[in-house]
């Protein structure tokens, strides 16, 4: 299944849509509303796509919390749509027992190019991540009260950041296969994206970023439910290495919001594609993919 629902009208030209909201998963409405907005807008990319406007969807409060909450939500969206470049043309409130916020966002193809795939990566291709792993973990520990100010402004500069670089360059490079890595974790997003390219992947735990603290957060067992239940889920199709500890495969199944993309390039333009990455966009490169194996994903 593709990032965004694609349509076909009449004259052959293809519109992109997602939508996509949620409850706050940090307690400042201003920086709630950035990272709601990015993640809306994070699927879109994923399939190389250009925004072209946004509808709000909000619900809200409003016996319980002051009506600058509201405001600030949707401020923190509008700043971060305008940095697409796209505008909020309406949407729609209702009254709930606590916010939820998020975007329906329909774009079109970049230039004419063609739409990028989650299901046609290729045997050989380097699989690269644009942003580190761990804002599940890192926003429980925030709930916990037990993140630092680093960490938290850490993982809220990573979750409001738009995933929009990365996707351009992405088609100068034409890349085989992308998809976002938000709520089934990596594990999850990467096997569904074997499984449709009906290819199987290799991965190193030791190539791949996470945010400050959360190996040590991992640890201490302070990991989201919805993580615990993605590693559950997707289990019997990971042939871990025996050195790694249960808390290391949970990591990998971290459940993310307004995560990296993840990137399925071809080998020949692998190391050229994240030197020109690097210059704006901390990416590294976390395996690669192989032949069809009797379990989806390696992790050495």
């Amino acid at each position: 299944m593709d990032d965004c629902c694609v349509y076909t009208l009449d004259n052959g030209k293809k519109i992109i849509q997602s939508v996509d909201f949620f409850t706050p998963i940090v307690d400042d409405p201003y920086d709630f509303g950035r990272i709601a907005a990015a993640n809306s807008l994070s699927d879109i990319y994923a399939m190389g796509g250009n925004p072209l406007f946004a509808l709000n969807i909000l619900a809200f409060p409003a016996e319980t919390l002051p009506n600058s909450v509201m405001k600030d939500i949707l401020k923190g969206g509008l700043d971060v749509t305008k940095k697409a470049s796209i505008p909020i043309l309406g949407g729609h409130s209702i009254k709930d027992s606590e916010p939820k916020y998020g975007l329906v966002v329909t774009g079109e193809p970049n230039d004419n190019k063609e739409l990028v795939k989650n299901s046609t990566a290729k045997i050989g291709d380097q699989l690269i991540l644009t942003k580190p792993l761990g804002t599940g973990i890192i926003t429980t520990a925030i709930k916990k009260g037990i993140a630092t100010e680093n960490q938290l402004n850490e993982a809220v500069t990573l979750m409001s950041n738009l995933n929009l670089k990365a996707s351009k360059l992405m088609l100068d490079f034409e890349v085989n296969a992308c998809t976002d890595v938000t709520g089934y974790g990596l594990l999850g997003h990467l096997a569904e994206m074997c499984v449709g390219s009906d290819v199987s992947a290799s991965i190193n735990f030791d190539d791949i970023m996470f945010i400050e603290g959360v190996f040590e957060f991992a640890q201490r067992d302070i990991i989201p439910g919805g993580s615990k239940r993605n590693l559950e889920y997707i289990d019997n199709k990971i042939n871990f290495d025996d050195n790694l500890a249960d808390f290391q495969k949970l990591m990998l199944a971290d459940a993310q919001t307004s995560g990296g993309l993840l990137i399925s390039c071809p080998e020949d333009r692998a190391e050229e594609f994240l030197k020109v990455l690097s210059w704006d966009i901390n990416a590294f490169k976390i395996g690669s993919i192989i032949e069809k194996n009797e379990k989806t994903i390696l992790v050495r």
